[in-house]
């Protein structure tokens, strides 16, 4: 996840971290070049044969043109007397040579380094800055970064720097530090599950909603998985009776994480699931219920409104969106109309480990002012991984 972000973020704080290295280098270069060109000019010629042989040529050479000249007319003399008096003004002429051009990104340079030029020669004005940041705000943009957490991004770090002049020593940690803090004010840290449910006295219900194929019943497996791995008990309910196959589904990660169902035929309530799950974990003293539902389009009101049904008779602690990271904007738009509806309380993202953008990551917490749980990152059971801010900065290179 963050491939593409992360290359772009790299090659601007790297190439200011590199350019005393290169220019080392490219000054070593120069130094061995001199002293080969110096060697050659003054090697002499050891070998005495070979000294001897050179001025025989030389003498033969001269000779050859002494007879060539006499045999020329008067006419040919003086024009080959022009040529070689042009050729010796070519050869004393300085040689020529072509005008440098710089790339224009080079002349420029890239939003991290045109920020420490500017902020170190002077105070640094907010249209400076709004000029600068336009080479970032596209890049976030192109990376499915929604435009009100790339303008949340764009205050904070504008709140941070403008009207600022540093020194040069500690303008690089500065402005890194004001960007790591403009990133994580778009995140919100979630609060840890394990320990919630834990220290919740009675059962603990979590409902999961989400449109079809956003792997919504593979996260439920995962998730039980988990809670199994960490002591805690759980049975799933197959509040799915819509969807073919979708009970067969459950049943089988049931099968293989060895945890207990409750299921019922195709076409049932999916609230009297629901209601039938809560039931059978107090009596068996089970603490945590996972509901599964139907996938519904957010877009359709009508089938969202049944969801409300589920919500009542089922009283769940926390009502879990599952969207898939990949989708970009688009999950935005589906956090934000089941938010509307039901009200979620948190988030979690399918498949961010194939997202290369992973803008979704940065945007549908800020967007929906919840929380992201987790992170699906692979078709196993243990892959799920409890999204942290610290662990967004380093994969984006910032930590």
């Amino acid at each position: 996840m963050f491939d593409f972000l992360k290359k772009k973020i790299s090659s601007w704080i790297g190439s200011d971290k590199e350019k005393p290295k290169k220019e080392k280098k490219k000054a070593e270069k120069k130094t061995k070049e001199k002293k080969s060109k110096d060697q050659k000019k003054e090697k002499p010629v050891k070998n005495k044969e070979t000294l001897k042989k050179i001025k025989k040529e030389i003498v033969i050479s001269q000779e050859e043109v002494e007879r060539e000249q006499k045999n020329l007319t008067k006419d040919e003399k003086e024009t080959r007397k022009e040529v070689n008096e042009l050729i010796e003004e070519a050869e004393i002429l300085p040689e020529e040579k072509p005008e440098e051009i710089k790339p224009e990104t080079e002349e420029k340079g890239n939003f991290f380094t045109r920020l420490i030029k500017k902020i170190t020669s002077s105070k640094l004005s907010r249209e400076d800055f709004d000029e600068i940041f336009q080479e970032f705000e596209i890049t976030l943009l192109e990376n499915n970064v929604a435009l009100e957490a790339v303008n949340k991004i764009k205050e904070n770090l504008a709140n941070d720097l403008v009207n600022q002049q540093m020194k040069k020593i500690e303008a690089e940690a500065r402005i890194l530090q004001a960007l790591k803090d403009a990133i994580l004010s778009v995140l919100t840290e979630p609060p840890n599950l394990l320990e919630q449910i834990k220290k919740h006295e009675g059962v603990y219900t979590i409902i999961f909603f989400g449109i079809n194929g956003t792997g919504k019943t593979t996260s439920i497996a995962k998730l039980a998985h988990m809670l199994k791995k960490e002591g805690i008990s759980c049975v799933l309910a197959a509040g799915d009776t819509f969807r073919a196959a979708s009970i067969e589904q459950l049943n089988t990660h049931a099968d293989k994480i060895k945890v207990p169902i409750i299921s019922s035929e195709y076409g049932a309530d999916p609230a009297s699931v629901s209601f039938d799950a809560k039931k059978y974990a107090s009596a068996h003293k089970i603490k945590v219920v996972l509901i599964d539902t139907a996938g519904r389009m957010y877009t359709k009101a009508n089938l969202l409104k049944e969801m409300e049904k589920i919500v009542k008779v089922s009283k769940p602690d926390l009502k879990i969106f599952v969207g898939e990271s990949i989708t970009g904007n688009d999950v935005i738009d589906q956090a934000k109309t089941f938010n509307e509806t039901i009200g979620i309380d948190g988030i979690i993202l399918s498949k961010a480990d194939v997202d290369e953008k992973a803008g979704t990551i940065l945007s549908v917490s800020h967007i929906t002012k919840k929380p992201i749980y987790f992170l699906g990152t692979g078709q196993n059971y243990p892959d799920l991984l409890p999204f942290t801010k610290k662990a967004v900065l380093k994969n984006l290179g910032l930590e």
